[in-house]
């Protein structure tokens, strides 16, 4: 396996947490994850990733509530997916999320 982690900060008081490992080139396991600091604390706000072996996004509230969607596509495709959205939408995701709805 292949394993490749790093943080990428995206603006004031987020970021973007991106771990996925390979084998043979292929990704078998990933995550990607929009991180807010929120009163002292880090919080994932929407992940992206492969746990129960099928790709999906949770989404939470400032309530700590969660929304899971599965996504229709393989780990490679999800994981390009998740990047491009997470850095093209953040900021949406984040006012979004400090007023109370999920992202």
């Amino acid at each position: 396996m292949n394993p490749k982690e790093y943080l990428i900060v995206l603006g004031n008081n987020a970021r973007k947490r991106h771990r996925h490992e390979t084998d043979k080139g292929r990704v078998v396991t990933f995550l990607v994850q929009l991180e807010i600091q929120h009163q002292g604390k880090w919080l994932p706000i929407l992940r992206y990733d492969s746990a129960h072996g099928i790709s999906h996004v949770d989404r939470y509230n400032l309530a700590g509530e969660q929304q899971k969607d599965w996504l229709n596509l393989t780990f490679e495709e999800a994981l390009t997916y998740a990047d491009v959205d997470i850095n093209e939408n953040w900021e949406n995701y984040k006012q979004r999320f400090l007023r109370g709805l999920f992202p």
